[in-house]
């Protein structure tokens, strides 16, 4: 297996670790770990090592689906990773939604051939004519992130149920990354596509919207026979979830209403900030759910990248529309304190103005 570079944790593994602010990561600000009780006792392994039943379970009912159905992981990018080597091999074919989180089209290049479907700026709509197009007598995956990463926008539920009717028609699964679901308001979210019915997968985790990236903690759910084939691939990477993860990630559900509440209207305040500054610099964008914001190249540059070189002369850490093949924009991270967000945008406003040098 071949695996492309992933252009993004490059550029962040290269420029955010001495930055004065970080606006890359995708997230919300991480909460404090005096929040919860971290001591989860021994550290050996979790048994059953695809967690903790009753938890499984309780996951699983979100979904409709029961604890065979449901697998947890480390992080939703673990469960992304078995769901692909669960489902495809080097004679089948995916079909990806892009641009994306780029290991949801480099792990299915990894093992199958694969067919691009673009979302076009400036809506970002998702088209299922042209998944429809795009799929094949081997199509055996079509993949979907939803809400979008970079570009914040959520395919409503009429585009997902197309999607999930199509992989359906082609005996093929629909896979949903679903991390970001979780900040969507309640009147704007999906039906997570692992409750539509066999031919449905979604990942999710407490990193983005709960605030808990430290955690490790996913999930996947979908098909027993999806999620068993991915335990035993599991055998071979992480084995088990962290005990540490599942400790703290049982008291986080238990807490859900108070704590997604909370980061959804931190995450509001400051997308409207966002936006404030996008209308003043004359940057247009799609107004997302999540925590990123893609924004076009401000006048002066040349490139994505160009201007996020010039950033990080200011000691401010944004991605580069280059890391999703989109060298018009930057992806903006909002989910940061207010406080580092405005000096961040202050920053930014002293480099707009200055131009490109």
């Amino acid at each position: 297996m071949d695996i492309e570079p992933f252009a993004l944790e490059r550029w962040l593994a290269d420029h955010e670790h001495g930055a004065a602010v970080n606006l890359g990561d995708s997230g919300v600000r991480p909460l404090e770990a005096d929040r919860f009780d971290t001591d989860p006792g021994t550290l050996g392994y979790v048994v059953p090592t695809n967690g903790d039943p009753d938890l499984r379970e309780r996951v699983a009912d979100r979904y409709d689906r029961g604890a065979d159905e449901l697998l947890f992981t480390c992080g939703t990018q673990e469960a992304n990773l078995l769901a692909v080597l669960a489902t495809l091999d080097r004679e089948s074919h995916a079909v990806c939604v892009t641009p994306t989180y780029q290991s949801l089209y480099s792990l299915p290049v990894a093992v199958a051939d694969v067919t691009r479907v673009e979302l076009d700026a400036p809506d970002w709509r998702l088209d299922p004519d042209a998944v429809a197009d795009a799929v094949r007598p081997d199509t055996e995956l079509i993949v979907l992130n939803n809400p979008n990463n970079p570009t914040g926008r959520i395919h409503p539920q009429g585009t997902v149920e197309a999607l999930y009717d199509l992989a359906a028609a082609a005996d093929a699964y629909l896979l949903s990354d679903e991390v970001y679901r979780p900040l969507a308001a309640p009147d704007e979210r999906v039906e997570p596509v692992a409750s539509m019915g066999p031919h449905g997968i979604s990942t999710c985790g407490l990193s983005k919207g709960w605030g808990l990236p430290g955690l490790r903690f996913g999930w996947l759910a979908g098909p027993e026979e999806v999620v068993s084939d991915a335990w035993q691939w599991k055998d071979y990477t992480t084995i088990s979830p962290s005990a540490f993860g599942q400790h703290v990630a049982r008291q986080a559900l238990d807490r859900e209403g108070d704590l997604l509440a909370e980061n959804r209207e931190h995450v509001c305040r400051n997308r409207d900030l966002l936006d404030e500054f996008a209308t003043e610099h004359g940057l247009d964008w799609h107004l997302p759910a999540g925590a990123t914001g893609f924004l076009t190249v401000p006048d002066g540059f040349d490139s994505g990248e160009a201007f996020c070189r010039a950033l990080v002369d200011e000691g401010v850490v944004v991605v580069p529309g280059e890391t999703f093949d989109r060298p018009g924009y930057v992806r903006v991270g909002f989910g940061a304190e207010r406080a580092t967000l405005r000096e961040g945008l202050d920053r930014m406003a002293t480099v707009i103005g200055r131009g490109e040098r």
